[in-house]
């Protein structure tokens, strides 16, 4: 069983079933710290412990920066 989606531009491929909140902790992101929009639309940060990404979606996580 593999799964390969697009995540910001790059083709990504890995061998067991991720929701966006797993997805985010194995690259190191705080989720307070993000947006993702999954296939054009905005996972609510309720639903990332659920949203499944599923093969052939298309992810984009956006982080947050301070400073001013």
């Amino acid at each position: 069983w593999m799964v390969t989606v697009k995540i910001n531009g790059q083709q990504v491929t890995w061998d067991k079933p991720m929701t966006v909140q797993q997805y985010l902790q194995t690259q190191g992101h705080t989720a307070a710290r993000v947006a993702v929009e999954q296939n054009g639309r905005i996972v609510p940060k309720s639903a990332y412990a659920v949203q499944p990404i599923q093969d052939g979606d298309t992810v984009e996580v956006v982080s947050f920066v301070g400073g001013g």
